[in-house]
């Protein structure tokens, strides 16, 4: 049956100008989305790339490797090793409560710890969940296959001399940032810069295209010290035993080299791992030759004995009355610990003379005194490249008061580093100059300042060799086979404004060979409290053990006929100080 005829509505057909409109219309949609297309993909091509890459490019930080630093014969003192750390996308990292309980069990962290991580940054691409974990653990991580976690290359500091070298190198953070000592002033250098590069990436983070490289990274620079691993190993060791042995606050020592300023060792106690640094405090990590200040005591005896030479007012052979072992000046009293009667100047160094080294200073104008603590570097900044190094304290010469000018002769008023004393101490061993101090390995000798005369450096020296004989104040000082010159100091520390009666800075320093110095080795220590103070009992023998080590490790040629450590060198008369 034919409904149509029966169904007008059904026989209806669309009219002919409406059915061309229709086909216009549809054929210039198509036509309007193919231009469009076309658009897109020809002229504005770098819209759609953009897009693209907002939801799949990243530019990508590539790390650049941290500068190693030598020891002056080339031993590795710090280095850099790749590690990876953990980190995830957030918006990217849906994980289960399995895989949340496994990942912190192998991260070694809180489940906890990880869900807030994510949930706090939902809205950030990137959140560290560990950092620096070892190869063991990444492999771990990466076999749990998590969208969203991912593996970032980064570089650990490592120390191979640990404690030995900590306070000279300092450390890094986990940035890889310096944060003290040589890897903090070193920052810039040691650095380097990372690299750039823009990738694409899929829903998973893996890498599916390099795009382009912005930057390539640039390893840091390399830096050779001056120091010696062997000699500073041999000081951080003596020094450990005496302040353990004294039962001392702490104790600092200086190994310099004479002909070039090059700080050959230099170390402090107490000391720290920096490569474990959990639980350490800041008095650990302190640069204490460097930073700590202390009155030096008759340590500075020989720079008045100099000051005085120059200005004629002594000689060597010059003799001082220092009976009745008192001075009275105006209303203090100045004191010897072994009364002495007439004494040369050059006893006046050996039996460390305080009532000797005042009335030597009294006889001098204030300002030659503040000239010659001035030009040894006393009150300024050794730049020698450790950060935060003190600059000591003297007080301008015009605000001295004559007690004040007699006690600053034999170092009581006057604030130094160790690092300056030992520098300081070089103008006699070099025949009257100074040379710069530098923590940097240096090609040849260094220019010098002269600031006294040869004449009087090598004047000086004598007394000092005196000071290290029998009858001295340090015998035990020597060093079998060599001539030594030094001096010793035991000074009253001040605790809260005031002399302690029975708390001693304990310090020697002194040069060998005598006849051709090679180094000068300045010791401090701080509170000992085992019974003994005086620096020739306690500094003195830390000087030895060092010297002699050094110069043997150097092949310096003895300048003296060996001589044995026998009783009258160990039990040689103790000459006492207080100064």
């Amino acid at each position: 049956m034919n409904y149509s005829s029966r169904n007008p509505a059904l026989s209806l057909k669309l009219e002919g100008w409406r059915s061309r409109l229709l086909l216009v219309l549809l054929c210039m949609m198509f036509l309007g989305l193919a231009a469009r297309a076309a658009y897109l993909q020809g002229v504005r091509h770098d819209f759609l790339q953009q897009k693209g890459e907002a939801r799949y490019g990243r530019v990508i930080e590539l790390p650049a490797n941290r500068g190693i630093v030598y020891d002056r014969n080339g031993e590795a003192l710090a280095i850099s090793t790749p590690m990876e750390s953990v980190w995830a996308s957030p918006p990217d990292a849906n994980l289960s409560a399995t895989q949340t309980a496994q990942l912190a069990k192998i991260l070694r962290v809180d489940k906890k710890e990880i869900d807030e991580n994510l949930s706090d940054n939902k809205e950030r691409g990137f959140v560290y969940l560990k950092r620096q974990v070892s190869p063991k653990l990444a492999t771990a991580v990466t076999a749990l296959n998590i969208p969203g976690v991912f593996l970032r290359r980064e570089y650990k500091r490592f120390y191979p001399a640990g404690e030995v070298m900590a306070h000279v190198l300092g450390f890094t953070g986990v940035d890889d940032i310096g944060q003290e000592g040589l890897e903090l002033a070193f920052q810039s250098s040691l650095a380097g810069s990372p690299g750039k590069k823009r990738v694409i990436k899929d829903r998973a983070g893996h890498i599916v295209e390099d795009v382009e490289s912005i930057r390539l990274p640039q390893d840091g620079k390399s830096l050779t010290l001056s120091l010696d691993s062997r000699i500073q190993y041999l000081a951080y060791r003596e020094l450990r035993d005496a302040v353990q042995a004294n039962r001392a606050k702490a104790g600092s020592i200086v190994v310099l080299d004479v002909r070039t300023g090059e700080i050959v060792a230099l170390a402090s106690m107490p000391d720290y791992n920096p490569n474990n640094r959990l639980g350490i405090k800041p008095a650990q990590m302190r640069n204490r030759p460097a930073i700590d200040m202390f009155e030096p005591g008759s340590t500075l005896k020989p720079f008045t004995i100099a000051a005085a030479i120059e200005a004629g007012k002594i000689s060597p052979n010059t003799v001082i009355s220092t009976a009745p072992g008192s001075l009275t000046v105006g209303d203090r009293t100045i004191h010897d610990a072994h009364p002495q009667g007439d004494l040369t100047v050059a006893q006046v160094i050996q039996k460390s003379s305080n009532v000797g080294s005042a009335k030597i200073a009294l006889s001098l104008p204030a300002e030659k005194m503040w000239d010659m603590f001035n030009s040894v570097g006393f009150g300024a900044a050794p730049h020698s490249g450790i950060p935060g190094e003190s600059s000591g304290r003297v007080r301008p010469y015009k605000t001295w008061r004559p007690i004040e000018q007699a006690t600053m002769s034999y170092g009581h008023g006057i604030s130094v580093s160790l690092l300056q004393l030992a520098r300081a101490y070089t103008a006699f061993a070099t025949g009257g100059e100074i040379r710069p101090v530098t923590l940097l390995k240096v090609e040849g000798e260094a220019v010098g300042e002269r600031i006294i005369s040869e004449r009087t450096a090598k004047a000086v020296a004598a007394m000092l060799e005196m000071a290290v004989q029998p009858g001295g104040t340090a015998p035990k000082a020597q060093v079998p086979g060599y001539r030594v010159a030094g001096k010793t100091g035991t000074a009253h520390k001040q605790i809260a404004g005031h002399y302690a009666a029975n708390i001693y800075v304990s310090s020697f320093v002194g040069f060998a060979p005598a006849s051709s110095p090679r180094f000068v080795i300045a010791v401090m220590i701080d509170e000992p409290s085992a019974g003994q103070y005086y620096g020739g009992a306690v500094a003195a023998p830390v000087f030895s053990k060092v010297m002699g080590g050094a110069l043997r490790s150097y092949g310096i040629v003895p300048d003296s006929p060996p001589k044995e450590w026998s009783d009258p060198v160990l039990s040689a008369p103790e000459i006492k100080e207080e100064a």
